[in-house]
């Protein structure tokens, strides 16, 4: 099962939800959290485990053979992001704007455009006891996460079945790295906060998740703080609320040193029952 664990804006709480539910989960079955956020990921501050695999990945972009070309300008015409123009007697690539589509390559006539790999990022694999944690990690300087994202859910697949539950801590917002990291999952928790910013932006996230069909939920984090009208739309919207994890200076101080909130806050503890429930039922078809 995949559940992806995402918002309508930063800073609500996904990565701390994330952690602590994928910890509390692994108490008793086989979970793999994966950090999708790769433009700063941070899961693994919170996950204490042992390195047991690491990869570098790539993408594949256009790389351009100056004697064969005939400068016939098919490559720029077909590139629909301006990562190959041609200027002169020369063929420019951008490799930080190139999509990896391979359409200036593949329609080349004579050929001059072959595409080569690049390094857009490294991947690494924890493991301690139940819990597998997967991480990548864009370089500096490259510009687009989906292509990494991607590879990231592949390795996931790749090496874990369909019984293990597998948590995505996803990107913030409703832009194409959160599109790339929710649109394969079986169940969205949408985390949010009681305030008017999270309000608004956790309806961006709801029709964001309409849009892709997806079955989803709302958790949300710091209750006490604001009002009550995320409470209020999520009933308007018959949208489950799944959990409500207070507000609390004492679970501040423990995130902050890198601790996961659960194992010293039993409030927390049983918002996480509460979801894992939930989820239990939607494993057996009970929600629709």
């Amino acid at each position: 099962m995949k559940i992806a664990i995402a918002s309508g804006k930063g800073g609500t709480g996904k990565t701390t939800l994330s952690t602590n539910l994928a910890s509390y989960l692994a108490e008793k079955q086989e979970v793999v959290l994966t950090d999708l956020d790769v433009e700063e990921p941070n899961s693994g501050l919170f996950i204490k485990a042992d390195l047991i695999h690491g990869e570098d990945k790539f993408k594949m972009v256009p790389e351009w053979i100056e004697d064969k070309c005939t400068l016939c300008g098919i490559c720029q015409k077909v590139c629909n992001f301006h990562a190959v123009i041609q200027l002169g007697k020369m063929i420019m690539v951008f490799p930080e704007l190139c999509h990896g589509c391979y359409a200036c390559s593949e329609l080349c006539p004579e050929s001059t455009l072959p595409m080569i790999p690049k390094k857009m990022g490294e991947l690494k694999h924890f493991k301690k006891d139940k819990l597998n944690f997967v991480e990548s990690r864009l370089l500096i300087g490259e510009e687009q996460a989906v292509p990494l994202i991607s590879q990231t859910q592949k390795y996931v697949d790749e090496h874990f079945d369909t019984n293990t539950i597998k948590i995505f801590d996803s990107p913030p917002g409703t832009s194409c790295p959160v599109i790339e990291a929710t649109k394969d999952a079986d169940f969205v928790i949408l985390v949010t906060e009681p305030t008017p910013f999270g309000l608004h932006d956790l309806k961006l996230a709801v029709e964001t998740m309409k849009e892709l069909k997806k079955i989803f939920g709302v958790v949300v984090n710091r209750y006490g703080i604001g009002n009550d009208d995320v409470i209020s739309y999520c009933k308007e919207e018959s949208i489950p609320l799944l959990a409500k994890i207070p507000n609390d200076r004492h679970i501040a101080e423990i995130y902050s040193k890198g601790h996961l909130v659960y194992k010293e806050i039993p409030e927390v503890k049983q918002e996480l029952d509460k979801i894992t429930a939930y989820i239990s039922t939607f494993k057996k078809g009970g929600v629709s």
